[in-house]
């Protein structure tokens, strides 16, 4: 074989190698576009939730049957990345997942009021739990920038509540969200996107923090509640 048999040999393996990459692209992209799909559609429904009290409950059904349409798709997606190459190709459904982990914190938040566990968003979603480095997996920073994501989202809420004469409310978001707040900051973090999130969490915190003392000044607080300990300012925003 001549040298430039052997050269094109080579360079004809690397064509097949990036054919099939694109191959593999084109299946990720179709599917993060259906499951992206899916999620703006759980968005709209649960945005009663800054309308009216009414039709929440529903609206949260609903985005659950949402939700396991989504399985398939993560499902699907789950087949057709290679186990070895999560990270390869992780950039296509990372901001989708993101917007997943929160809208399914959001959910669990509004039909019991507790926090969803990095497990169980994962197991809605039908992918392992378990940081793998092969494997398809929910990223724990995928999972807390949901979480982030949840923080704003209930901060606006804590104002829209009370527009609608909704004055327990603010209060419930205010605990959650400062023991959210003191959780985050047991994390050295070091990601930068997910370091510029968390830096976003203060002005949502603080926003929720004049809300309710708003409705304290205005004696508007519900007698039997216990208002929350607001963190001290500079705390806040060191």
């Amino acid at each position: 074989m001549c040298e430039n048999e052997l050269i094109n040999d080579i360079f004809t393996k690397f064509q097949q190698s990036l054919d099939s990459d694109q191959e593999t692209r084109e299946v990720i992209r179709t599917i993060c576009k259906e499951i992206d799909q899916i999620s703006r559609e759980a968005v709209t429904y649960l945005q009663i939730i800054h309308h009216k009290e009414e039709g929440i409950s529903q609206a949260c059904l609903k985005t659950r049957g949402l939700f396991e349409k989504a399985r398939q798709g993560y499902l699907r997606l789950k087949e057709a990345v290679p186990p070895t190459d999560y990270f390869k190709y992780h950039e296509h459904w990372r901001w989708v997942t993101q917007r997943y982990s929160f809208l399914i914190a959001l959910v669990i938040w509004l039909e019991v009021g507790i926090l969803a566990s990095h497990e169980t968003v994962a197991e809605i979603l039908g992918i392992s739990p378990i940081e793998e480095k092969e494997g398809f997996h929910l990223d724990i920073e995928d999972y807390l920038i949901g979480l982030l994501l949840l923080c704003s989202e209930l901060s606006r809420l804590a104002v829209n509540a009370v527009t609608r004469g909704d004055y327990n409310k603010p209060l419930q978001i205010s605990r959650f969200v400062m023991e959210l707040n003191a959780g985050f900051r047991l994390l050295n973090l070091k990601n930068d996107h997910l370091r510029k999130r968390f830096d976003a969490l203060k002005y949502d915190v603080k926003k929720i923090e004049e809300v309710v003392y708003d409705l304290s000044i205005r004696q508007l607080l519900p007698k039997t509640a216990d208002e929350p300990k607001i963190e001290d300012s500079k705390e806040a925003d060191s």
